[in-house]
């Protein structure tokens, strides 16, 4: 989302400052300044000061994340990780190779999960996890992300995507599917439903969506009114000077990474419960996907609307939101629920916008038991008490 990039590349250019900071400071201690004493012997004199300021910024530089974690995140219980099953490639509607893995019995009733912007669909082992025990569990990299390729920016956009989604259900062997979509996920299951409503309404049994929007994020974000104020004279040039100068950005993003500047910015995303090895796993994913696909990915989001398509699902829709998301407010999630025939809304306390990762238990029991009213699999989906 936006919001996020933007914090990331700031705090990465800030963190490129700090770098070179140090290197100037270590560079200044070893020249010294030359001086003569009474006698008129030149020496070279050297403050300390420099030398211990510049360690402290050139380590900080490249261990920082070593410490940051442990600052803004609780120890873990069950640690997350970017841990990828035995997957395959799928041809995608622009001819692209869209990676795609399955999990569980292959004859269960399946599920297709579709990431958050800047992730990938590692960020979904806890679900994938839970879920593989009762249906066919489908996860797959949007395009420019992950394993999946992107051979022009062109391909970055919410219809593309959709076209994409398409083809993944199309493993289904014409079964209807559950989708299951956080975030700019959940935009492309919205951005399928207004494309091709025939198709949607017929091939998918019921829909999720988790902390997602239904219309331009910068209208459903916090400081709204600002953030659209600065569209056009800030956010809009800031995205594409990330595309044009793309090794820079990434540069900026991995001393970022390494420095823990980028931790701070991605701890934006989530609420109380954040665990070390969830901001760990989102901020190394958000890292090594280029920043050129991302900034297009916000770009096509700026233009992005599928408020009209909502009264024409027919399937049943379950959203989830967090009281405490400031990426994509609850009042988004109240307006979609409102809008479709068959909303229901879940809100979850005390969660922000990777809800979903910081309080997987009550995330996937939701998606379990949804999945299971709409596509029965009693035998294998216990319900818990």
């Amino acid at each position: 989302m936006p919001l996020l990039f933007l914090a990331g590349l700031g705090l990465g250019l800030s963190s490129l400052a700090l770098l070179g900071s140090g290197g100037y400071l270590a560079w200044s201690w070893f020249e010294g300044r030359v001086v003569a004493d009474a006698d008129g012997t030149l020496q070279r004199l050297r403050e300390d000061w420099r030398l211990w300021t510049a360690l402290g910024l050139l380590g900080w530089s490249f261990l920082g994340r070593m410490f940051v974690p442990l600052l803004l995140a609780r120890a873990d219980t069950d640690p997350t990780r970017p841990e990828r099953g035995t997957g395959d490639t799928l041809r995608g509607a622009a001819g692209h190779a869209l990676y795609v893995e399955s999990h569980g019995d292959a004859s269960a009733p399946p599920l297709i999960l579709i990431h958050g912007w800047g992730l990938d669909s590692t960020i979904w082992l806890y679900a994938r996890r839970r879920l593989a025990q009762g249906f066919r569990v489908i996860v797959w990299d949007l395009p420019g992300l992950g394993r999946s390729t992107a051979p022009h920016l062109k391909a970055v956009d919410l219809s593309g995507f959709a076209a994409d989604l398409k083809s993944v259900i199309g493993l289904a062997g014409g079964r209807p599917v559950v989708l299951v979509g956080h975030s700019i996920g959940g935009m492309t299951i919205q951005t399928l439903a207004r494309d091709d409503p025939a198709f949607f309404n017929q091939q998918v049994a019921g829909a999720v969506l988790l902390n997602t929007t239904h219309t331009n994020p910068l209208e459903t974000m916090i400081l709204s009114g600002l953030v659209k104020a600065l569209r056009w004279p800030v956010l809009e040039p800031v995205m594409r000077l990330a595309i044009w100068l793309q090794p820079l950005a990434w540069l900026a993003a991995w001393q970022s990474y390494l420095s823990g500047s980028a931790h701070i910015a991605n701890r934006l995303g989530f609420g109380r419960f954040v665990t070390r090895s969830q901001l760990e796993h989102t901020t190394l994913l958000a890292t090594r996907n280029p920043p050129g696909v991302l900034a297009k990915g916000n770009l096509a989001m700026f233009r992005w609307d599928a408020t009209q398509a909502l009264p024409g699902i027919t399937p049943p829709v379950l959203v989830i939101g967090g009281d405490k998301d400031i990426i994509t407010k609850l009042q988004a999630s109240e307006t979609i629920t409102a809008a479709v025939p068959d909303g229901r809304l879940q809100v979850v306390e005390g969660v922000n916008h990777m809800g979903f990762l910081e309080r997987p238990e009550i995330y996937n029991e939701a998606i379990a038991m949804f999945a299971a009213s709409v596509q029965p699999a009693p035998e294998a989906i216990p319900v818990r008490a």
